[in-house]
């Protein structure tokens, strides 16, 4: 196989992927995390709000960059300011929301459909994204269609991972289960390289960990969310129920500053261009800008963010499915994991980039 001058190994893909996410944050939210804005004056609420450094999570750079540039210009609500925090995996998120170490994240939906149904107090308030998940397989590969995959390796993040229920879906319409294929449970950042050295047959995963492959020239979609499950979700913004009653306004900002990013993301190509070069900063993803710039073009509806509206018949199919998943044992009550208050009132803040 034929690389082109910029295409680059799995495993160093894999380096410029997730460099420096080993020493992603799981310590106390005011030590040494990585900040979007200098040091704040005493008067000013800070926010850690936890996040991972996939495109289904890019609101959150875009949002948080965003609110220091309007504070500097003095605009908007000044007394709040977001601090955003890289952490490597959904575990290390889960532990630091259920102890108190961080009161905002963005969260898999049904793991907080999970937690809220073991009585730890989060709340969804906001979407993040749509779409943005994809299975891919080895460019030089004949597999078309599900059935050649069977008996295959498949890896997923996670069996809470939407990107599983996507899985399941497309197996499901080939009338085939998870017992036909050889499932593992892999860190996305490690599926590339896996898929390279052919330890997997293909992976399910987020974004920018298909686009890693494909863009260097080994891997290509067998299947994407934006073809197959148009109102697909799974990142969404979670909030510690005490956040809420201490400081609604200070919710209700930063669910402001997310819509805007949202929308802002989808107005033209050059937000996205813009939103590249944040995110790619080490301060937020610290990845390669080129990786983050792929899954914004090829093509250009790969992830989307302008419809950030909170469904409650989409968030019950999320769960129907996570429970016939077995990763959630009984239906969850909707008002249980989710505060619709600061969607319904909001008002896009305007982002000036």
């Amino acid at each position: 196989m034929t690389y082109s001058d910029h295409d680059q190994p799995a495993s160093i893909l894999r380096r410029q992927l997730l460099l420096g996410a080993a020493s992603a944050t799981a310590m106390l939210p005011f030590v040494g995390l990585s900040s979007c804005s200098k040091q704040a004056a005493s008067n000013v609420q800070q926010l850690q709000v936890g996040g991972l450094p996939v495109t289904c999570n890019l609101t959150l750079p875009v949002a948080c960059s965003a609110k220091t540039a309007s504070n500097l210009a003095g605009t908007g609500n000044t007394r709040f300011e977001y601090q955003y925090n890289k952490y490597s995996g959904w575990p290390e998120i889960k532990e630091s929301l259920m102890t108190g170490r961080i009161q905002a994240a963005y969260m898999l939906a049904p793991l907080v459909m999970d937690l809220s149904d073991k009585k730890v107090p989060l709340k969804i308030v906001s979407l993040g994204h749509r779409s943005g998940a994809v299975i891919m397989v080895r460019s030089d590969s004949h597999y078309q269609s599900f059935s050649e995959l069977k008996g295959k390796r498949i890896a997923i993040p996670s069996r809470f991972a939407v990107d599983f229920l996507f899985l399941r879906k497309m197996l499901t319409r080939e009338n085939m289960s998870p017992k036909d294929i050889e499932i593992v449970e892999m860190p996305p950042p490690d599926m590339p390289a896996a898929l390279y050295a052919n330890a997997v047959d293909a992976y399910c995963t987020g974004e920018p960990f298909g686009a890693a492959a494909q863009r260097a020239g080994y891997a290509r979609p067998l299947r994407m969310t934006r073809d197959e499950w148009r109102n697909y979700i799974c990142c969404v913004l979670t909030v510690r129920e005490e956040l809420i009653h201490e400081s609604p306004t200070m919710v209700q900002d930063l669910v402001n500053h997310i819509l805007g990013a949202g929308a802002w993301l989808d107005q033209q190509q050059i937000n996205r261009d813009k939103a590249v070069a944040i995110a790619a900063k080490k301060e937020f993803f610290n990845q390669d800008p080129n990786i983050l710039k792929f899954v914004m073009e090829n093509p250009t509806d790969r992830v989307t963010y302008g419809d950030l509206r909170m469904i409650r018949s989409e968030f019950e199919e999320l769960m129907q499915l996570s429970m016939e998943a077995g990763t959630l044992k009984k239906a969850v009550p909707y008002e249980s994991y989710m505060d619709e208050q600061f969607a319904k009132n909001a008002k896009p803040a305007t982002i000036t980039l």
